[in-house]
C-alpha cells in the first residue's frame, strides 16, 4: 500500500488535485461557441499558480483605453473558492494591465477581464488569444473587530518604499 505522501505526490504529478487531495470543482459554462475553458499551460509538482483565460474575441485596445474583453465563459464556484484576475506577463509587456480582478463564488455571469492600455499605441486582443491569469483562491471571511491602537510591530507604519526603490 503507498503511502499518504506517495499518493498526494502522484496526485501532483499527474496534474491532479492539490498537495492535500482537495481540488476544487468549478463548472464551466460555454456562452460562446468558440469560447475555451481556462486551462493550465504547466501541470504537475511544479505548475502554474494560475491558469490562462482566453479571449472570445477581437478586441483593440486604444491607448490609455480600459475595455472589458469578454471571454464567453461562466463559471460556478463551490461556496468556499473565488478567483483573482491577473495580468499576463505576454501582455504586461505590451502595457497592458488587468483591473478589477475579484470573482466572487457567487457571480454567475459571463468572465469579462477589465484592461487598461498603458503604451502609446493601440494593442490588438486577437479572438483565442490569452488574455489573463485566473488564480483560484480559498474563500476566508474575517471578523474585524475596532480595536483603540495596534500592537507594536518592527515596521511600524512604515510603507510605501520603505525598504528601498
Amino acid at each position: 500500500m503507498a503511502s499518504v505522501a506517495a499518493m498526494e505526490l502522484d496526485d501532483l504529478q499527474s496534474g491532479v488535485g492539490s498537495p492535500r487531495g482537495q481540488s476544487p470543482k468549478i463548472k464551466v459554462l460555454k456562452m460562446h461557441p468558440e469560447a475555451q475553458l481556462p486551462k493550465y499551460a504547466h501541470t504537475g509538482v511544479y505548475g502554474d499558480l494560475a491558469a490562462d483565460v482566453y479571449a472570445v474575441a477581437d478586441v483593440a485596445i486604444a491607448a490609455g483605453a480600459t475595455v472589458a474583453v469578454p471571454t464567453g465563459i461562466a463559471m460556478e464556484f463551490p461556496s468556499t473558492h473565488g478567483a483573482l484576475v491577473e495580468d499576463r506577463s505576454g501582455l504586461a509587456v505590451r502595457g497592458v494591465t488587468t483591473l478589477a480582478g475579484v470573482i466572487d463564488p457567487g457571480y454567475r455571469g459571463e468572465l469579462k477581464v477589465v484592461v487598461t492600455n498603458l503604451s502609446a499605441a493601440t494593442v490588438e486582443v486577437k479572438a483565442g488569444e490569452r488574455i489573463a491569469q485566473l488564480r483560484i483562491v480559498q474563500r476566508i471571511e474575517a471578523q474585524f473587530e475596532e480595536v483603540a491602537e495596534l500592537d507594536e510591530a518592527a515596521r511600524g507604519s512604515a510603507g510605501f518604499g520603505s525598504t528601498g526603490a
